[in-house]
């Protein structure tokens, strides 16, 4: 299966439980990173990776995320007449034009292998992205775009992974790969949240995922684990016994925006790059010698 990859699969129907009471009323997509939402990060990885269908598997309260993504027109006008081209400009171009929106409710939340098994009747027989946006990369060439390419030149599911410090592996999907002198390393088995004892390796994934179509089967088989969600990594590890995954430890840094630890990180990191005010903040930082 070697074919162009053009649709995105986000799942944004979590609570959001870690960002309480921040997250009561809006979807932890929506937090900012100075002055973008994550998900619009996430959005904007994949637009630059060629995606052209971002579909958005959302639940309640998360109206917010759909109503970023369409036109303002109170805002625009307001913009327009005060003569603010930049960011006016800003807004309405979150989104290409050429770019579709596609929003499908998760009516209960039972897990990420669920949430990208509501995708199903969009992506059809077609490979896809899933992008994780709590996993905020910070890449010169976007992260999916990365991942699609390998897919392209091998024509089966990729997974995104980096070493993660092995007392960590309870907080992820972990892969066992196979030998090989390369970069992409073929994967024989994914465990989900193994201790750290158990663990097959310390590579674990991440928030990206290539996969085709041939997943959808298997999540509609899987079973129910754990506090009764659907796991994707579950779904994984039966594809392997029929097609090839690969692992693919991506060039970029990560930061873990699930946990308010990785959020401050990202948030600082964003800033000190930030065309407008990335210089005086460096200043800023400096001043309290960080």
């Amino acid at each position: 299966m070697k074919r162009k990859i053009t649709k995105a699969v986000f799942p944004v129907a979590g609570m959001g439980s870690r960002f309480l009471p921040a997250t009561k009323a809006s979807p932890k997509e929506m937090m900012p990173i100075v002055d973008k939402p994550l998900i619009q990060y996430a959005v904007e990885e994949a637009v630059a990776a060629g995606i052209t269908d971002l579909i958005f598997i959302t639940g309640r309260n998360k109206r917010a995320i759909e109503d970023h993504f369409d036109k303002a027109y109170e805002v625009e006008s307001e913009l327009s007449a005060r003569g603010k081209r930049d960011l006016l400009a800003a807004v309405q171009d979150i989104v290409p034009k050429s770019v579709s929106c596609i929003y499908i409710r998760q009516a209960e939340p039972l897990g990420l292998g669920h949430a990208v098994l509501c995708a199903q009747p969009v992506v059809n027989e077609e490979p896809f992205v899933v992008i994780l946006a709590d996993d905020l990369i910070a890449a010169d060439r976007p992260v999916v775009g990365q991942m699609t390419a390998v897919f392209e030149k091998e024509g089966c599911s990729v997974l995104g992974v980096e070493e993660v410090p092995r007392e960590q592996t309870r907080q992820y999907g972990i892969v066992r790969p196979e030998p090989a002198t390369g970069n992409v390393r073929r994967v024989s088995a994914i465990v989900e949240k193994p201790s750290p004892e158990t663990a097959p390796s310390n590579l674990a994934v991440v928030g990206r995922y290539v996969l085709t179509p041939r997943i959808f089967h298997h999540l509609q088989r899987v079973r129910a684990g754990a506090g009764g969600e659907i796991q994707l990594t579950d779904a994984i590890a039966a594809l392997l016994a029929e097609e090839t995954v690969l692992a693919y430890p991506f060039i970029g840094t990560r930061y873990d925006c699930g946990s308010k630890l990785g959020y401050l990180q990202a948030t600082i990191a964003f800033g000190r790059r930030h065309a407008e005010i990335g210089a005086a903040f460096e200043d800023y930082l400096k001043r309290l010698k960080l």
